[in-house]
């Protein structure tokens, strides 16, 4: 049986498949545009669910991630949340404009302040909330292979890739957000759908006690014949290139399970300026951009 449901970017995706997306890059812009794919084909016209858009600093790059291509102001209603990298771009923090979960912590800084002096709703606190660490490795020896990255997502306990792990979702928004929302919807199975409770999906203080989940990127295979390393896509990835990437759960503290094998997200090239993104439980659309984000830095360190 299947059943309509309301997607949101910040709800975690099915369980038990990928949900299929594509990102379309303007470079003269500096701009990124998030799809949901409608059909089977790597890029169709698709459903708008996102934009973001480049701005570089003196000592850092931080990419605005906003509900409307042509309105991508941090002081906007449609303001969702950013991605800010250091000077080399090998490490990186994602940013929810709103809290990810009931009792998450605000960071404080001058763009939070901005945020809060136009708060789009007096239950939801707008600020700086960290949501996920992402690093690079240095490539210091200049050895042969694709980047290796790390992420931590900071709102999301390791027990959630687990049969019954539950991630926590938000529960409060913006006027605005729940504007997008109600315009929203696609199909997936019942089966697939994240059993929550009350306390699960606010964040109980039992999930706040668990690890924090970690991701890591897949390692490719070298292929003798093409001389290349290689990973399988399954046709979602046309064309080689170092920002293609999938990325699995590791196993910080034990040993690895068939749950730590799931591709959580995979992010590769099929044109000149589109990408393929594809995501699944326990990361949101929101989470899973931002990742793939990172990838169009430059990284001269880690190549």
């Amino acid at each position: 049986m299947r059943v309509l449901r309301t997607i949101s970017f910040t709800y975690p995706g099915p369980r038990d498949l990928l949900l299929h997306c594509f990102i379309k890059r303007n470079r003269s812009a500096q701009t990124y545009c998030l799809y949901l794919s409608l059909t089977s084909a790597l890029a169709d016209d698709g459903k708008f669910l996102l934009a973001a858009r480049k701005c570089r600093r003196a000592t850092c790059t931080d990419y605005i991630i906003s509900l409307h291509a042509d309105d991508m102001s941090k002081a906007s209603g449609t303001f969702i949340g950013k991605l800010r990298s250091n000077f080399l771009g090998t490490k990186f923090t994602i940013v929810d404009g709103q809290p990810p979960h009931a009792g998450a912590k605000i960071s404080r800084s001058r763009s939070s302040r901005l945020v809060g002096l136009k708060q789009v709703s007096p239950r939801v606190p707008a600020g700086n909330y960290p949501v996920a660490h992402i690093s690079y490795e240095l490539n210091v020896l200049g050895s042969r292979g694709p980047r290796r990255m790390h992420c931590v997502m900071d709102a999301i306990p390791a027990s959630a890739i687990e049969p019954g792990g539950v991630a926590p979702i938000q529960t409060e928004f913006s006027s605005s957000r729940i504007d997008f929302l109600s315009s929203m919807r696609f199909s997936w199975s019942k089966s697939n759908e994240p059993n929550h409770t009350d306390d699960q999906s606010s964040g109980s203080s039992s999930n706040q006690k668990d690890g924090l989940l970690v991701l890591r990127n897949k390692a490719p295979r070298w292929h003798e014949q093409l001389q290349c390393w290689c990973l399988n896509f399954h046709g979602r990835v046309t064309i080689a290139s170092v920002k293609n990437f999938q990325l699995v759960a590791s196993p910080e503290n034990g040993p690895a399970g068939p749950e730590h094998e799931k591709i959580i997200l995979q992010f590769g090239k099929v044109g000149k300026d589109i990408f393929t993104m594809d995501y699944r439980y326990p990361i949101s659309a929101f989470q899973a951009f931002s990742i793939c984000l990172s990838s169009f830095d430059t990284k001269i360190a880690c190549e």
